[in-house]
């Protein structure tokens, strides 16, 4: 991976985060990594466990960044979500969830658009 997208990627993750943590919810890990996948984000708020994915893009030319999130790397998720939680302490996380966050930057250093997909199947 190339070092401007690899910058963009943490530049989305950043956002993402932020979005999350102004609704509320603590960041319980960041790029959770194992053999079988990785996750982005690990966010709690009360009951609700989400692992996220983060997809971030410099315009919609190859169209939307969640459009990325294919069924294999939903699979890699869900394998990475069994290892955080078996490795984790999470004590009264009764609802677990997938999100997707699509960050779309313009082009133009004009502003960027945040899209939460919750509950992704």
């Amino acid at each position: 991976m190339s070092r401007d997208k690899q910058i963009l990627g943490r530049l989305g993750e950043s956002l993402a985060r932020l979005y999350y943590e102004y609704e509320g919810y603590g960041v319980l890990a960041t790029r959770f990594r194992v053999r079988e996948g990785e996750l982005d984000l690990v966010v709690r708020r009360g009951p609700d466990l989400a692992f996220v994915e983060v997809k971030t893009r410099r315009g919609e030319a190859c169209g939307v960044p969640a459009a990325a999130v294919t069924p294999r790397k939903l699979r890699r998720m869900r394998l990475a979500a069994r290892r955080y939680l078996a490795a984790a302490d999470c004590p009264g996380a009764a609802r677990l969830r997938f999100d997707v966050v699509s960050v779309t930057l313009r082009p133009d250093g004009g502003g960027l658009r945040l899209e939460l997909l919750r509950g992704v199947p």
